[in-house]
């Protein structure tokens, strides 16, 4: 499991310019399998993507695909962890 953190490195015009294509981006991680949760950070500095690969060198080639990696506009971070407690509704993550 991988815990994706955004910071956005360029003003927000940049982030905007490329919104559109990030929510393409998501969308097609979503289908995959790959990501399970994201959102924007409050206040609005970056974002969070809770994910899931076999390995670190997946995520990282998929984050190479993300517009604001690609151009510039986000740094990430990528926290690699091994889910071990959660809410019962959670539980299949955990497992799986």
């Amino acid at each position: 499991m991988f815990l994706l953190l955004l910071n956005y490195v360029k003003p927000l015009s940049e982030v905007d310019r490329f919104v559109g294509e990030h929510r393409e981006f998501l969308e097609r991680y979503y289908a995959s399998g790959h990501f399970l949760l994201s959102g924007r950070k409050e206040p609005r500095s970056g974002g969070v993507i809770l994910a899931r690969a076999d390995n670190r060198q997946a995520i990282e080639q998929i984050v190479r695909q993300d517009p604001f990696s690609r151009e510039g506009i986000a740094e990430y971070q990528i926290v690699e962890w091994l889910p071990s407690m959660s809410a019962p509704e959670l539980a299949q993550l955990k497992d799986g």
